[in-house]
């Protein structure tokens, strides 16, 4: 269960131990369209005897193909004494028949025997060594047919041989497998969904695979898959799954609070009903605090978890009674550090959580003359970080209390800050608060309009300044 005093695993630790490595578990598996589709396709037995009679395959690879099929003492018999001919056999076919029902159902025999028996992955890397071939290519080329049962059947086929094998996946086709999953993730009303999200389940548990693909900026596709917010919620814990994992990777866990995997999972915790889907946001805040080796990130991630609401929401599941006792130990551990956090916070660091969330309201920071007056100067820190990041929202949000908010704090920085309007206008800020002066709310006008008459307030005054200054210099030359 929970870490303790007396150092056992922590039980997000032992999750990750013990989950099943076959992504065929559980109802969801048994329910989705790959594998119901499959099903379909298992029943409608393919001519073999044609394909021999017209010279399409060997007796050989027909006797092989006869005999595997049929499931029970006699595959086994014939895996166990001819396993290097069966998949010569496989390969022979998968290369040399075209039609896309055949190939539909030859890779679910694949998939069936690889199901049956892990180790059984092994003979089709034996048969490409032995041929001096590549156990990859003819899967990997197969990503690329037009039949998305194909693709999708074959796609499963590599997690398996590339989560089970002894020797993984790596360089180039690792790279284009994985990117083929990220791909799949942002195609459109991909009924398939949910098997691309079982393959990546598999993949990113292997510590290698998960560099790789965060490295491909598989993070940043998922969380923007995940923010659209038209997922059901099998594919929610999917993906939020991937997460998950990919935070046991330190350097990786680290990395998180750029990509708006906080908000984007606040909003999902909110709006959650499944205890699933409850479960696994809890375990990805948890990992987020106790898997960054710098202690400031995990500071960090705390802060913005309290900007975006987590803790109320952790006080509204408090109420409930869940079936897994790990929500509770979650959430208990997850209020304790964010009420932590809320104890020891500046004013500047509340600001900045509340910036870097996206989720500005009216704080008490935004109307205190004395907060601006001493910290105008550090939205320049780190290259301008927190006044693009303001400029960023005056440009893209749609949520009117931001945009308020946002035009106000930059009408603050260029009167607190005395080069902020030259600054402003370097960055592109100018032109996004003169935009909002026509904004269909009113409040956004009032407040780009006091943030307008501010950067003019502002040149007024450097002028009469300046105009002060030549004045004196003029009657001290007389």
């Amino acid at each position: 269960m929970s870490q303790n005093s007396t150092g056992k695993m922590s039980h997000n630790t032992m999750a990750m131990s013990t989950l099943p490595e076959d992504i065929d578990r559980g109802v969801a598996g048994a329910t989705s369209v790959l594998v119901q589709r499959a099903n379909e396709i298992r029943l409608q037995k393919v001519n073999w005897p044609s394909y021999l009679q017209s010279q399409m395959i060997t007796q050989e690879d027909y006797e092989v193909i006869m005999a595997v099929e049929v499931p029970g003492q006699n595959r086994q018999i014939l895996l166990n004494s001819r396993r290097l001919q069966v998949a010569r056999t496989f390969m022979n076919l998968l290369g040399h028949i075209s039609k896309d029902q055949t190939i539909q159902y030859i890779l679910i025999l694949v998939d069936d025997i690889l199901s049956e028996e892990k180790s059984r992955v092994e003979i089709f890397k034996e048969c490409a060594r032995k041929n001096r071939e590549s156990m990859w290519s003819p899967f990997l080329n197969l990503l690329t047919r037009p039949d998305t049962f194909i693709i999708n059947m074959t796609a499963r086929i590599i997690a398996k041989l590339a989560c089970w094998s002894r020797e993984p996946m790596d360089g180039s086709d690792l790279t284009f497998y994985l990117t083929w999953l990220k791909d799949q993730l942002r195609t459109p009303n991909n009924e398939y969904m949910q098997s691309v999200g079982r393959c990546l389940q598999m993949m990113l548990r292997v510590e290698e695979y998960r560099t790789i693909f965060y490295q491909l900026d598989g993070v940043v596709t998922i969380v923007q898959v995940l923010s659209t917010g038209k997922l059901n919620f099998q594919i929610q814990y999917q993906l939020t799954f991937c997460l998950w994992v990919l935070t046991f990777n330190n350097a990786i866990a680290e990395k998180m609070n750029k990509y708006s995997v906080i908000p984007t999972l606040a909003d999902i915790l909110s709006e959650s009903i499944k205890e699933k889907v409850t479960r696994i946001v809890l375990a990805v805040f948890r990992n987020l605090i106790e898997k960054p080796e710098d202690p400031s990130i995990a500071r960090e991630n705390c802060i913005q978890m309290v900007q975006c609401k987590v803790l109320k929401q952790l006080e509204i599941l408090a109420q409930r009674k869940f079936e897994d006792e790990d929500i509770t130990a979650d959430i208990e551990f997850l209020n304790e550090k964010l009420q932590n956090s809320i104890q020891d916070l500046s004013s500047f660091e509340e600001y900045c959580s509340e910036v870097k969330s996206g989720r500005m309201e009216w704080s008490p920071v935004h109307k205190s003359e004395k907060f601006w007056r001493e910290n105008a100067g550090r939205l320049n820190e780190k290259n301008y970080e927190l006044l693009k990041i303001l400029i960023h929202l005056l440009e893209t949000s749609k949520d009117t209390l931001v945009l308020s908010v946002a035009c106000h704090d930059i009408g603050e920085y260029t009167r607190h800050y005395s080069r902020g309007k030259r600054v402003l206008e370097q960055l592109g800020g100018k032109q996004w608060v003169m935009q909002h002066l026509t904004h269909a709310d009113p409040n956004v006008r009032y407040e780009a309009l006091l943030a307008v008459q501010k950067l003019m307030v502002h040149n007024w005054e450097y002028l009469g300044k300046q105009l002060e200054k030549d004045a004196k210099e003029t009657t001290a030359r007389t």
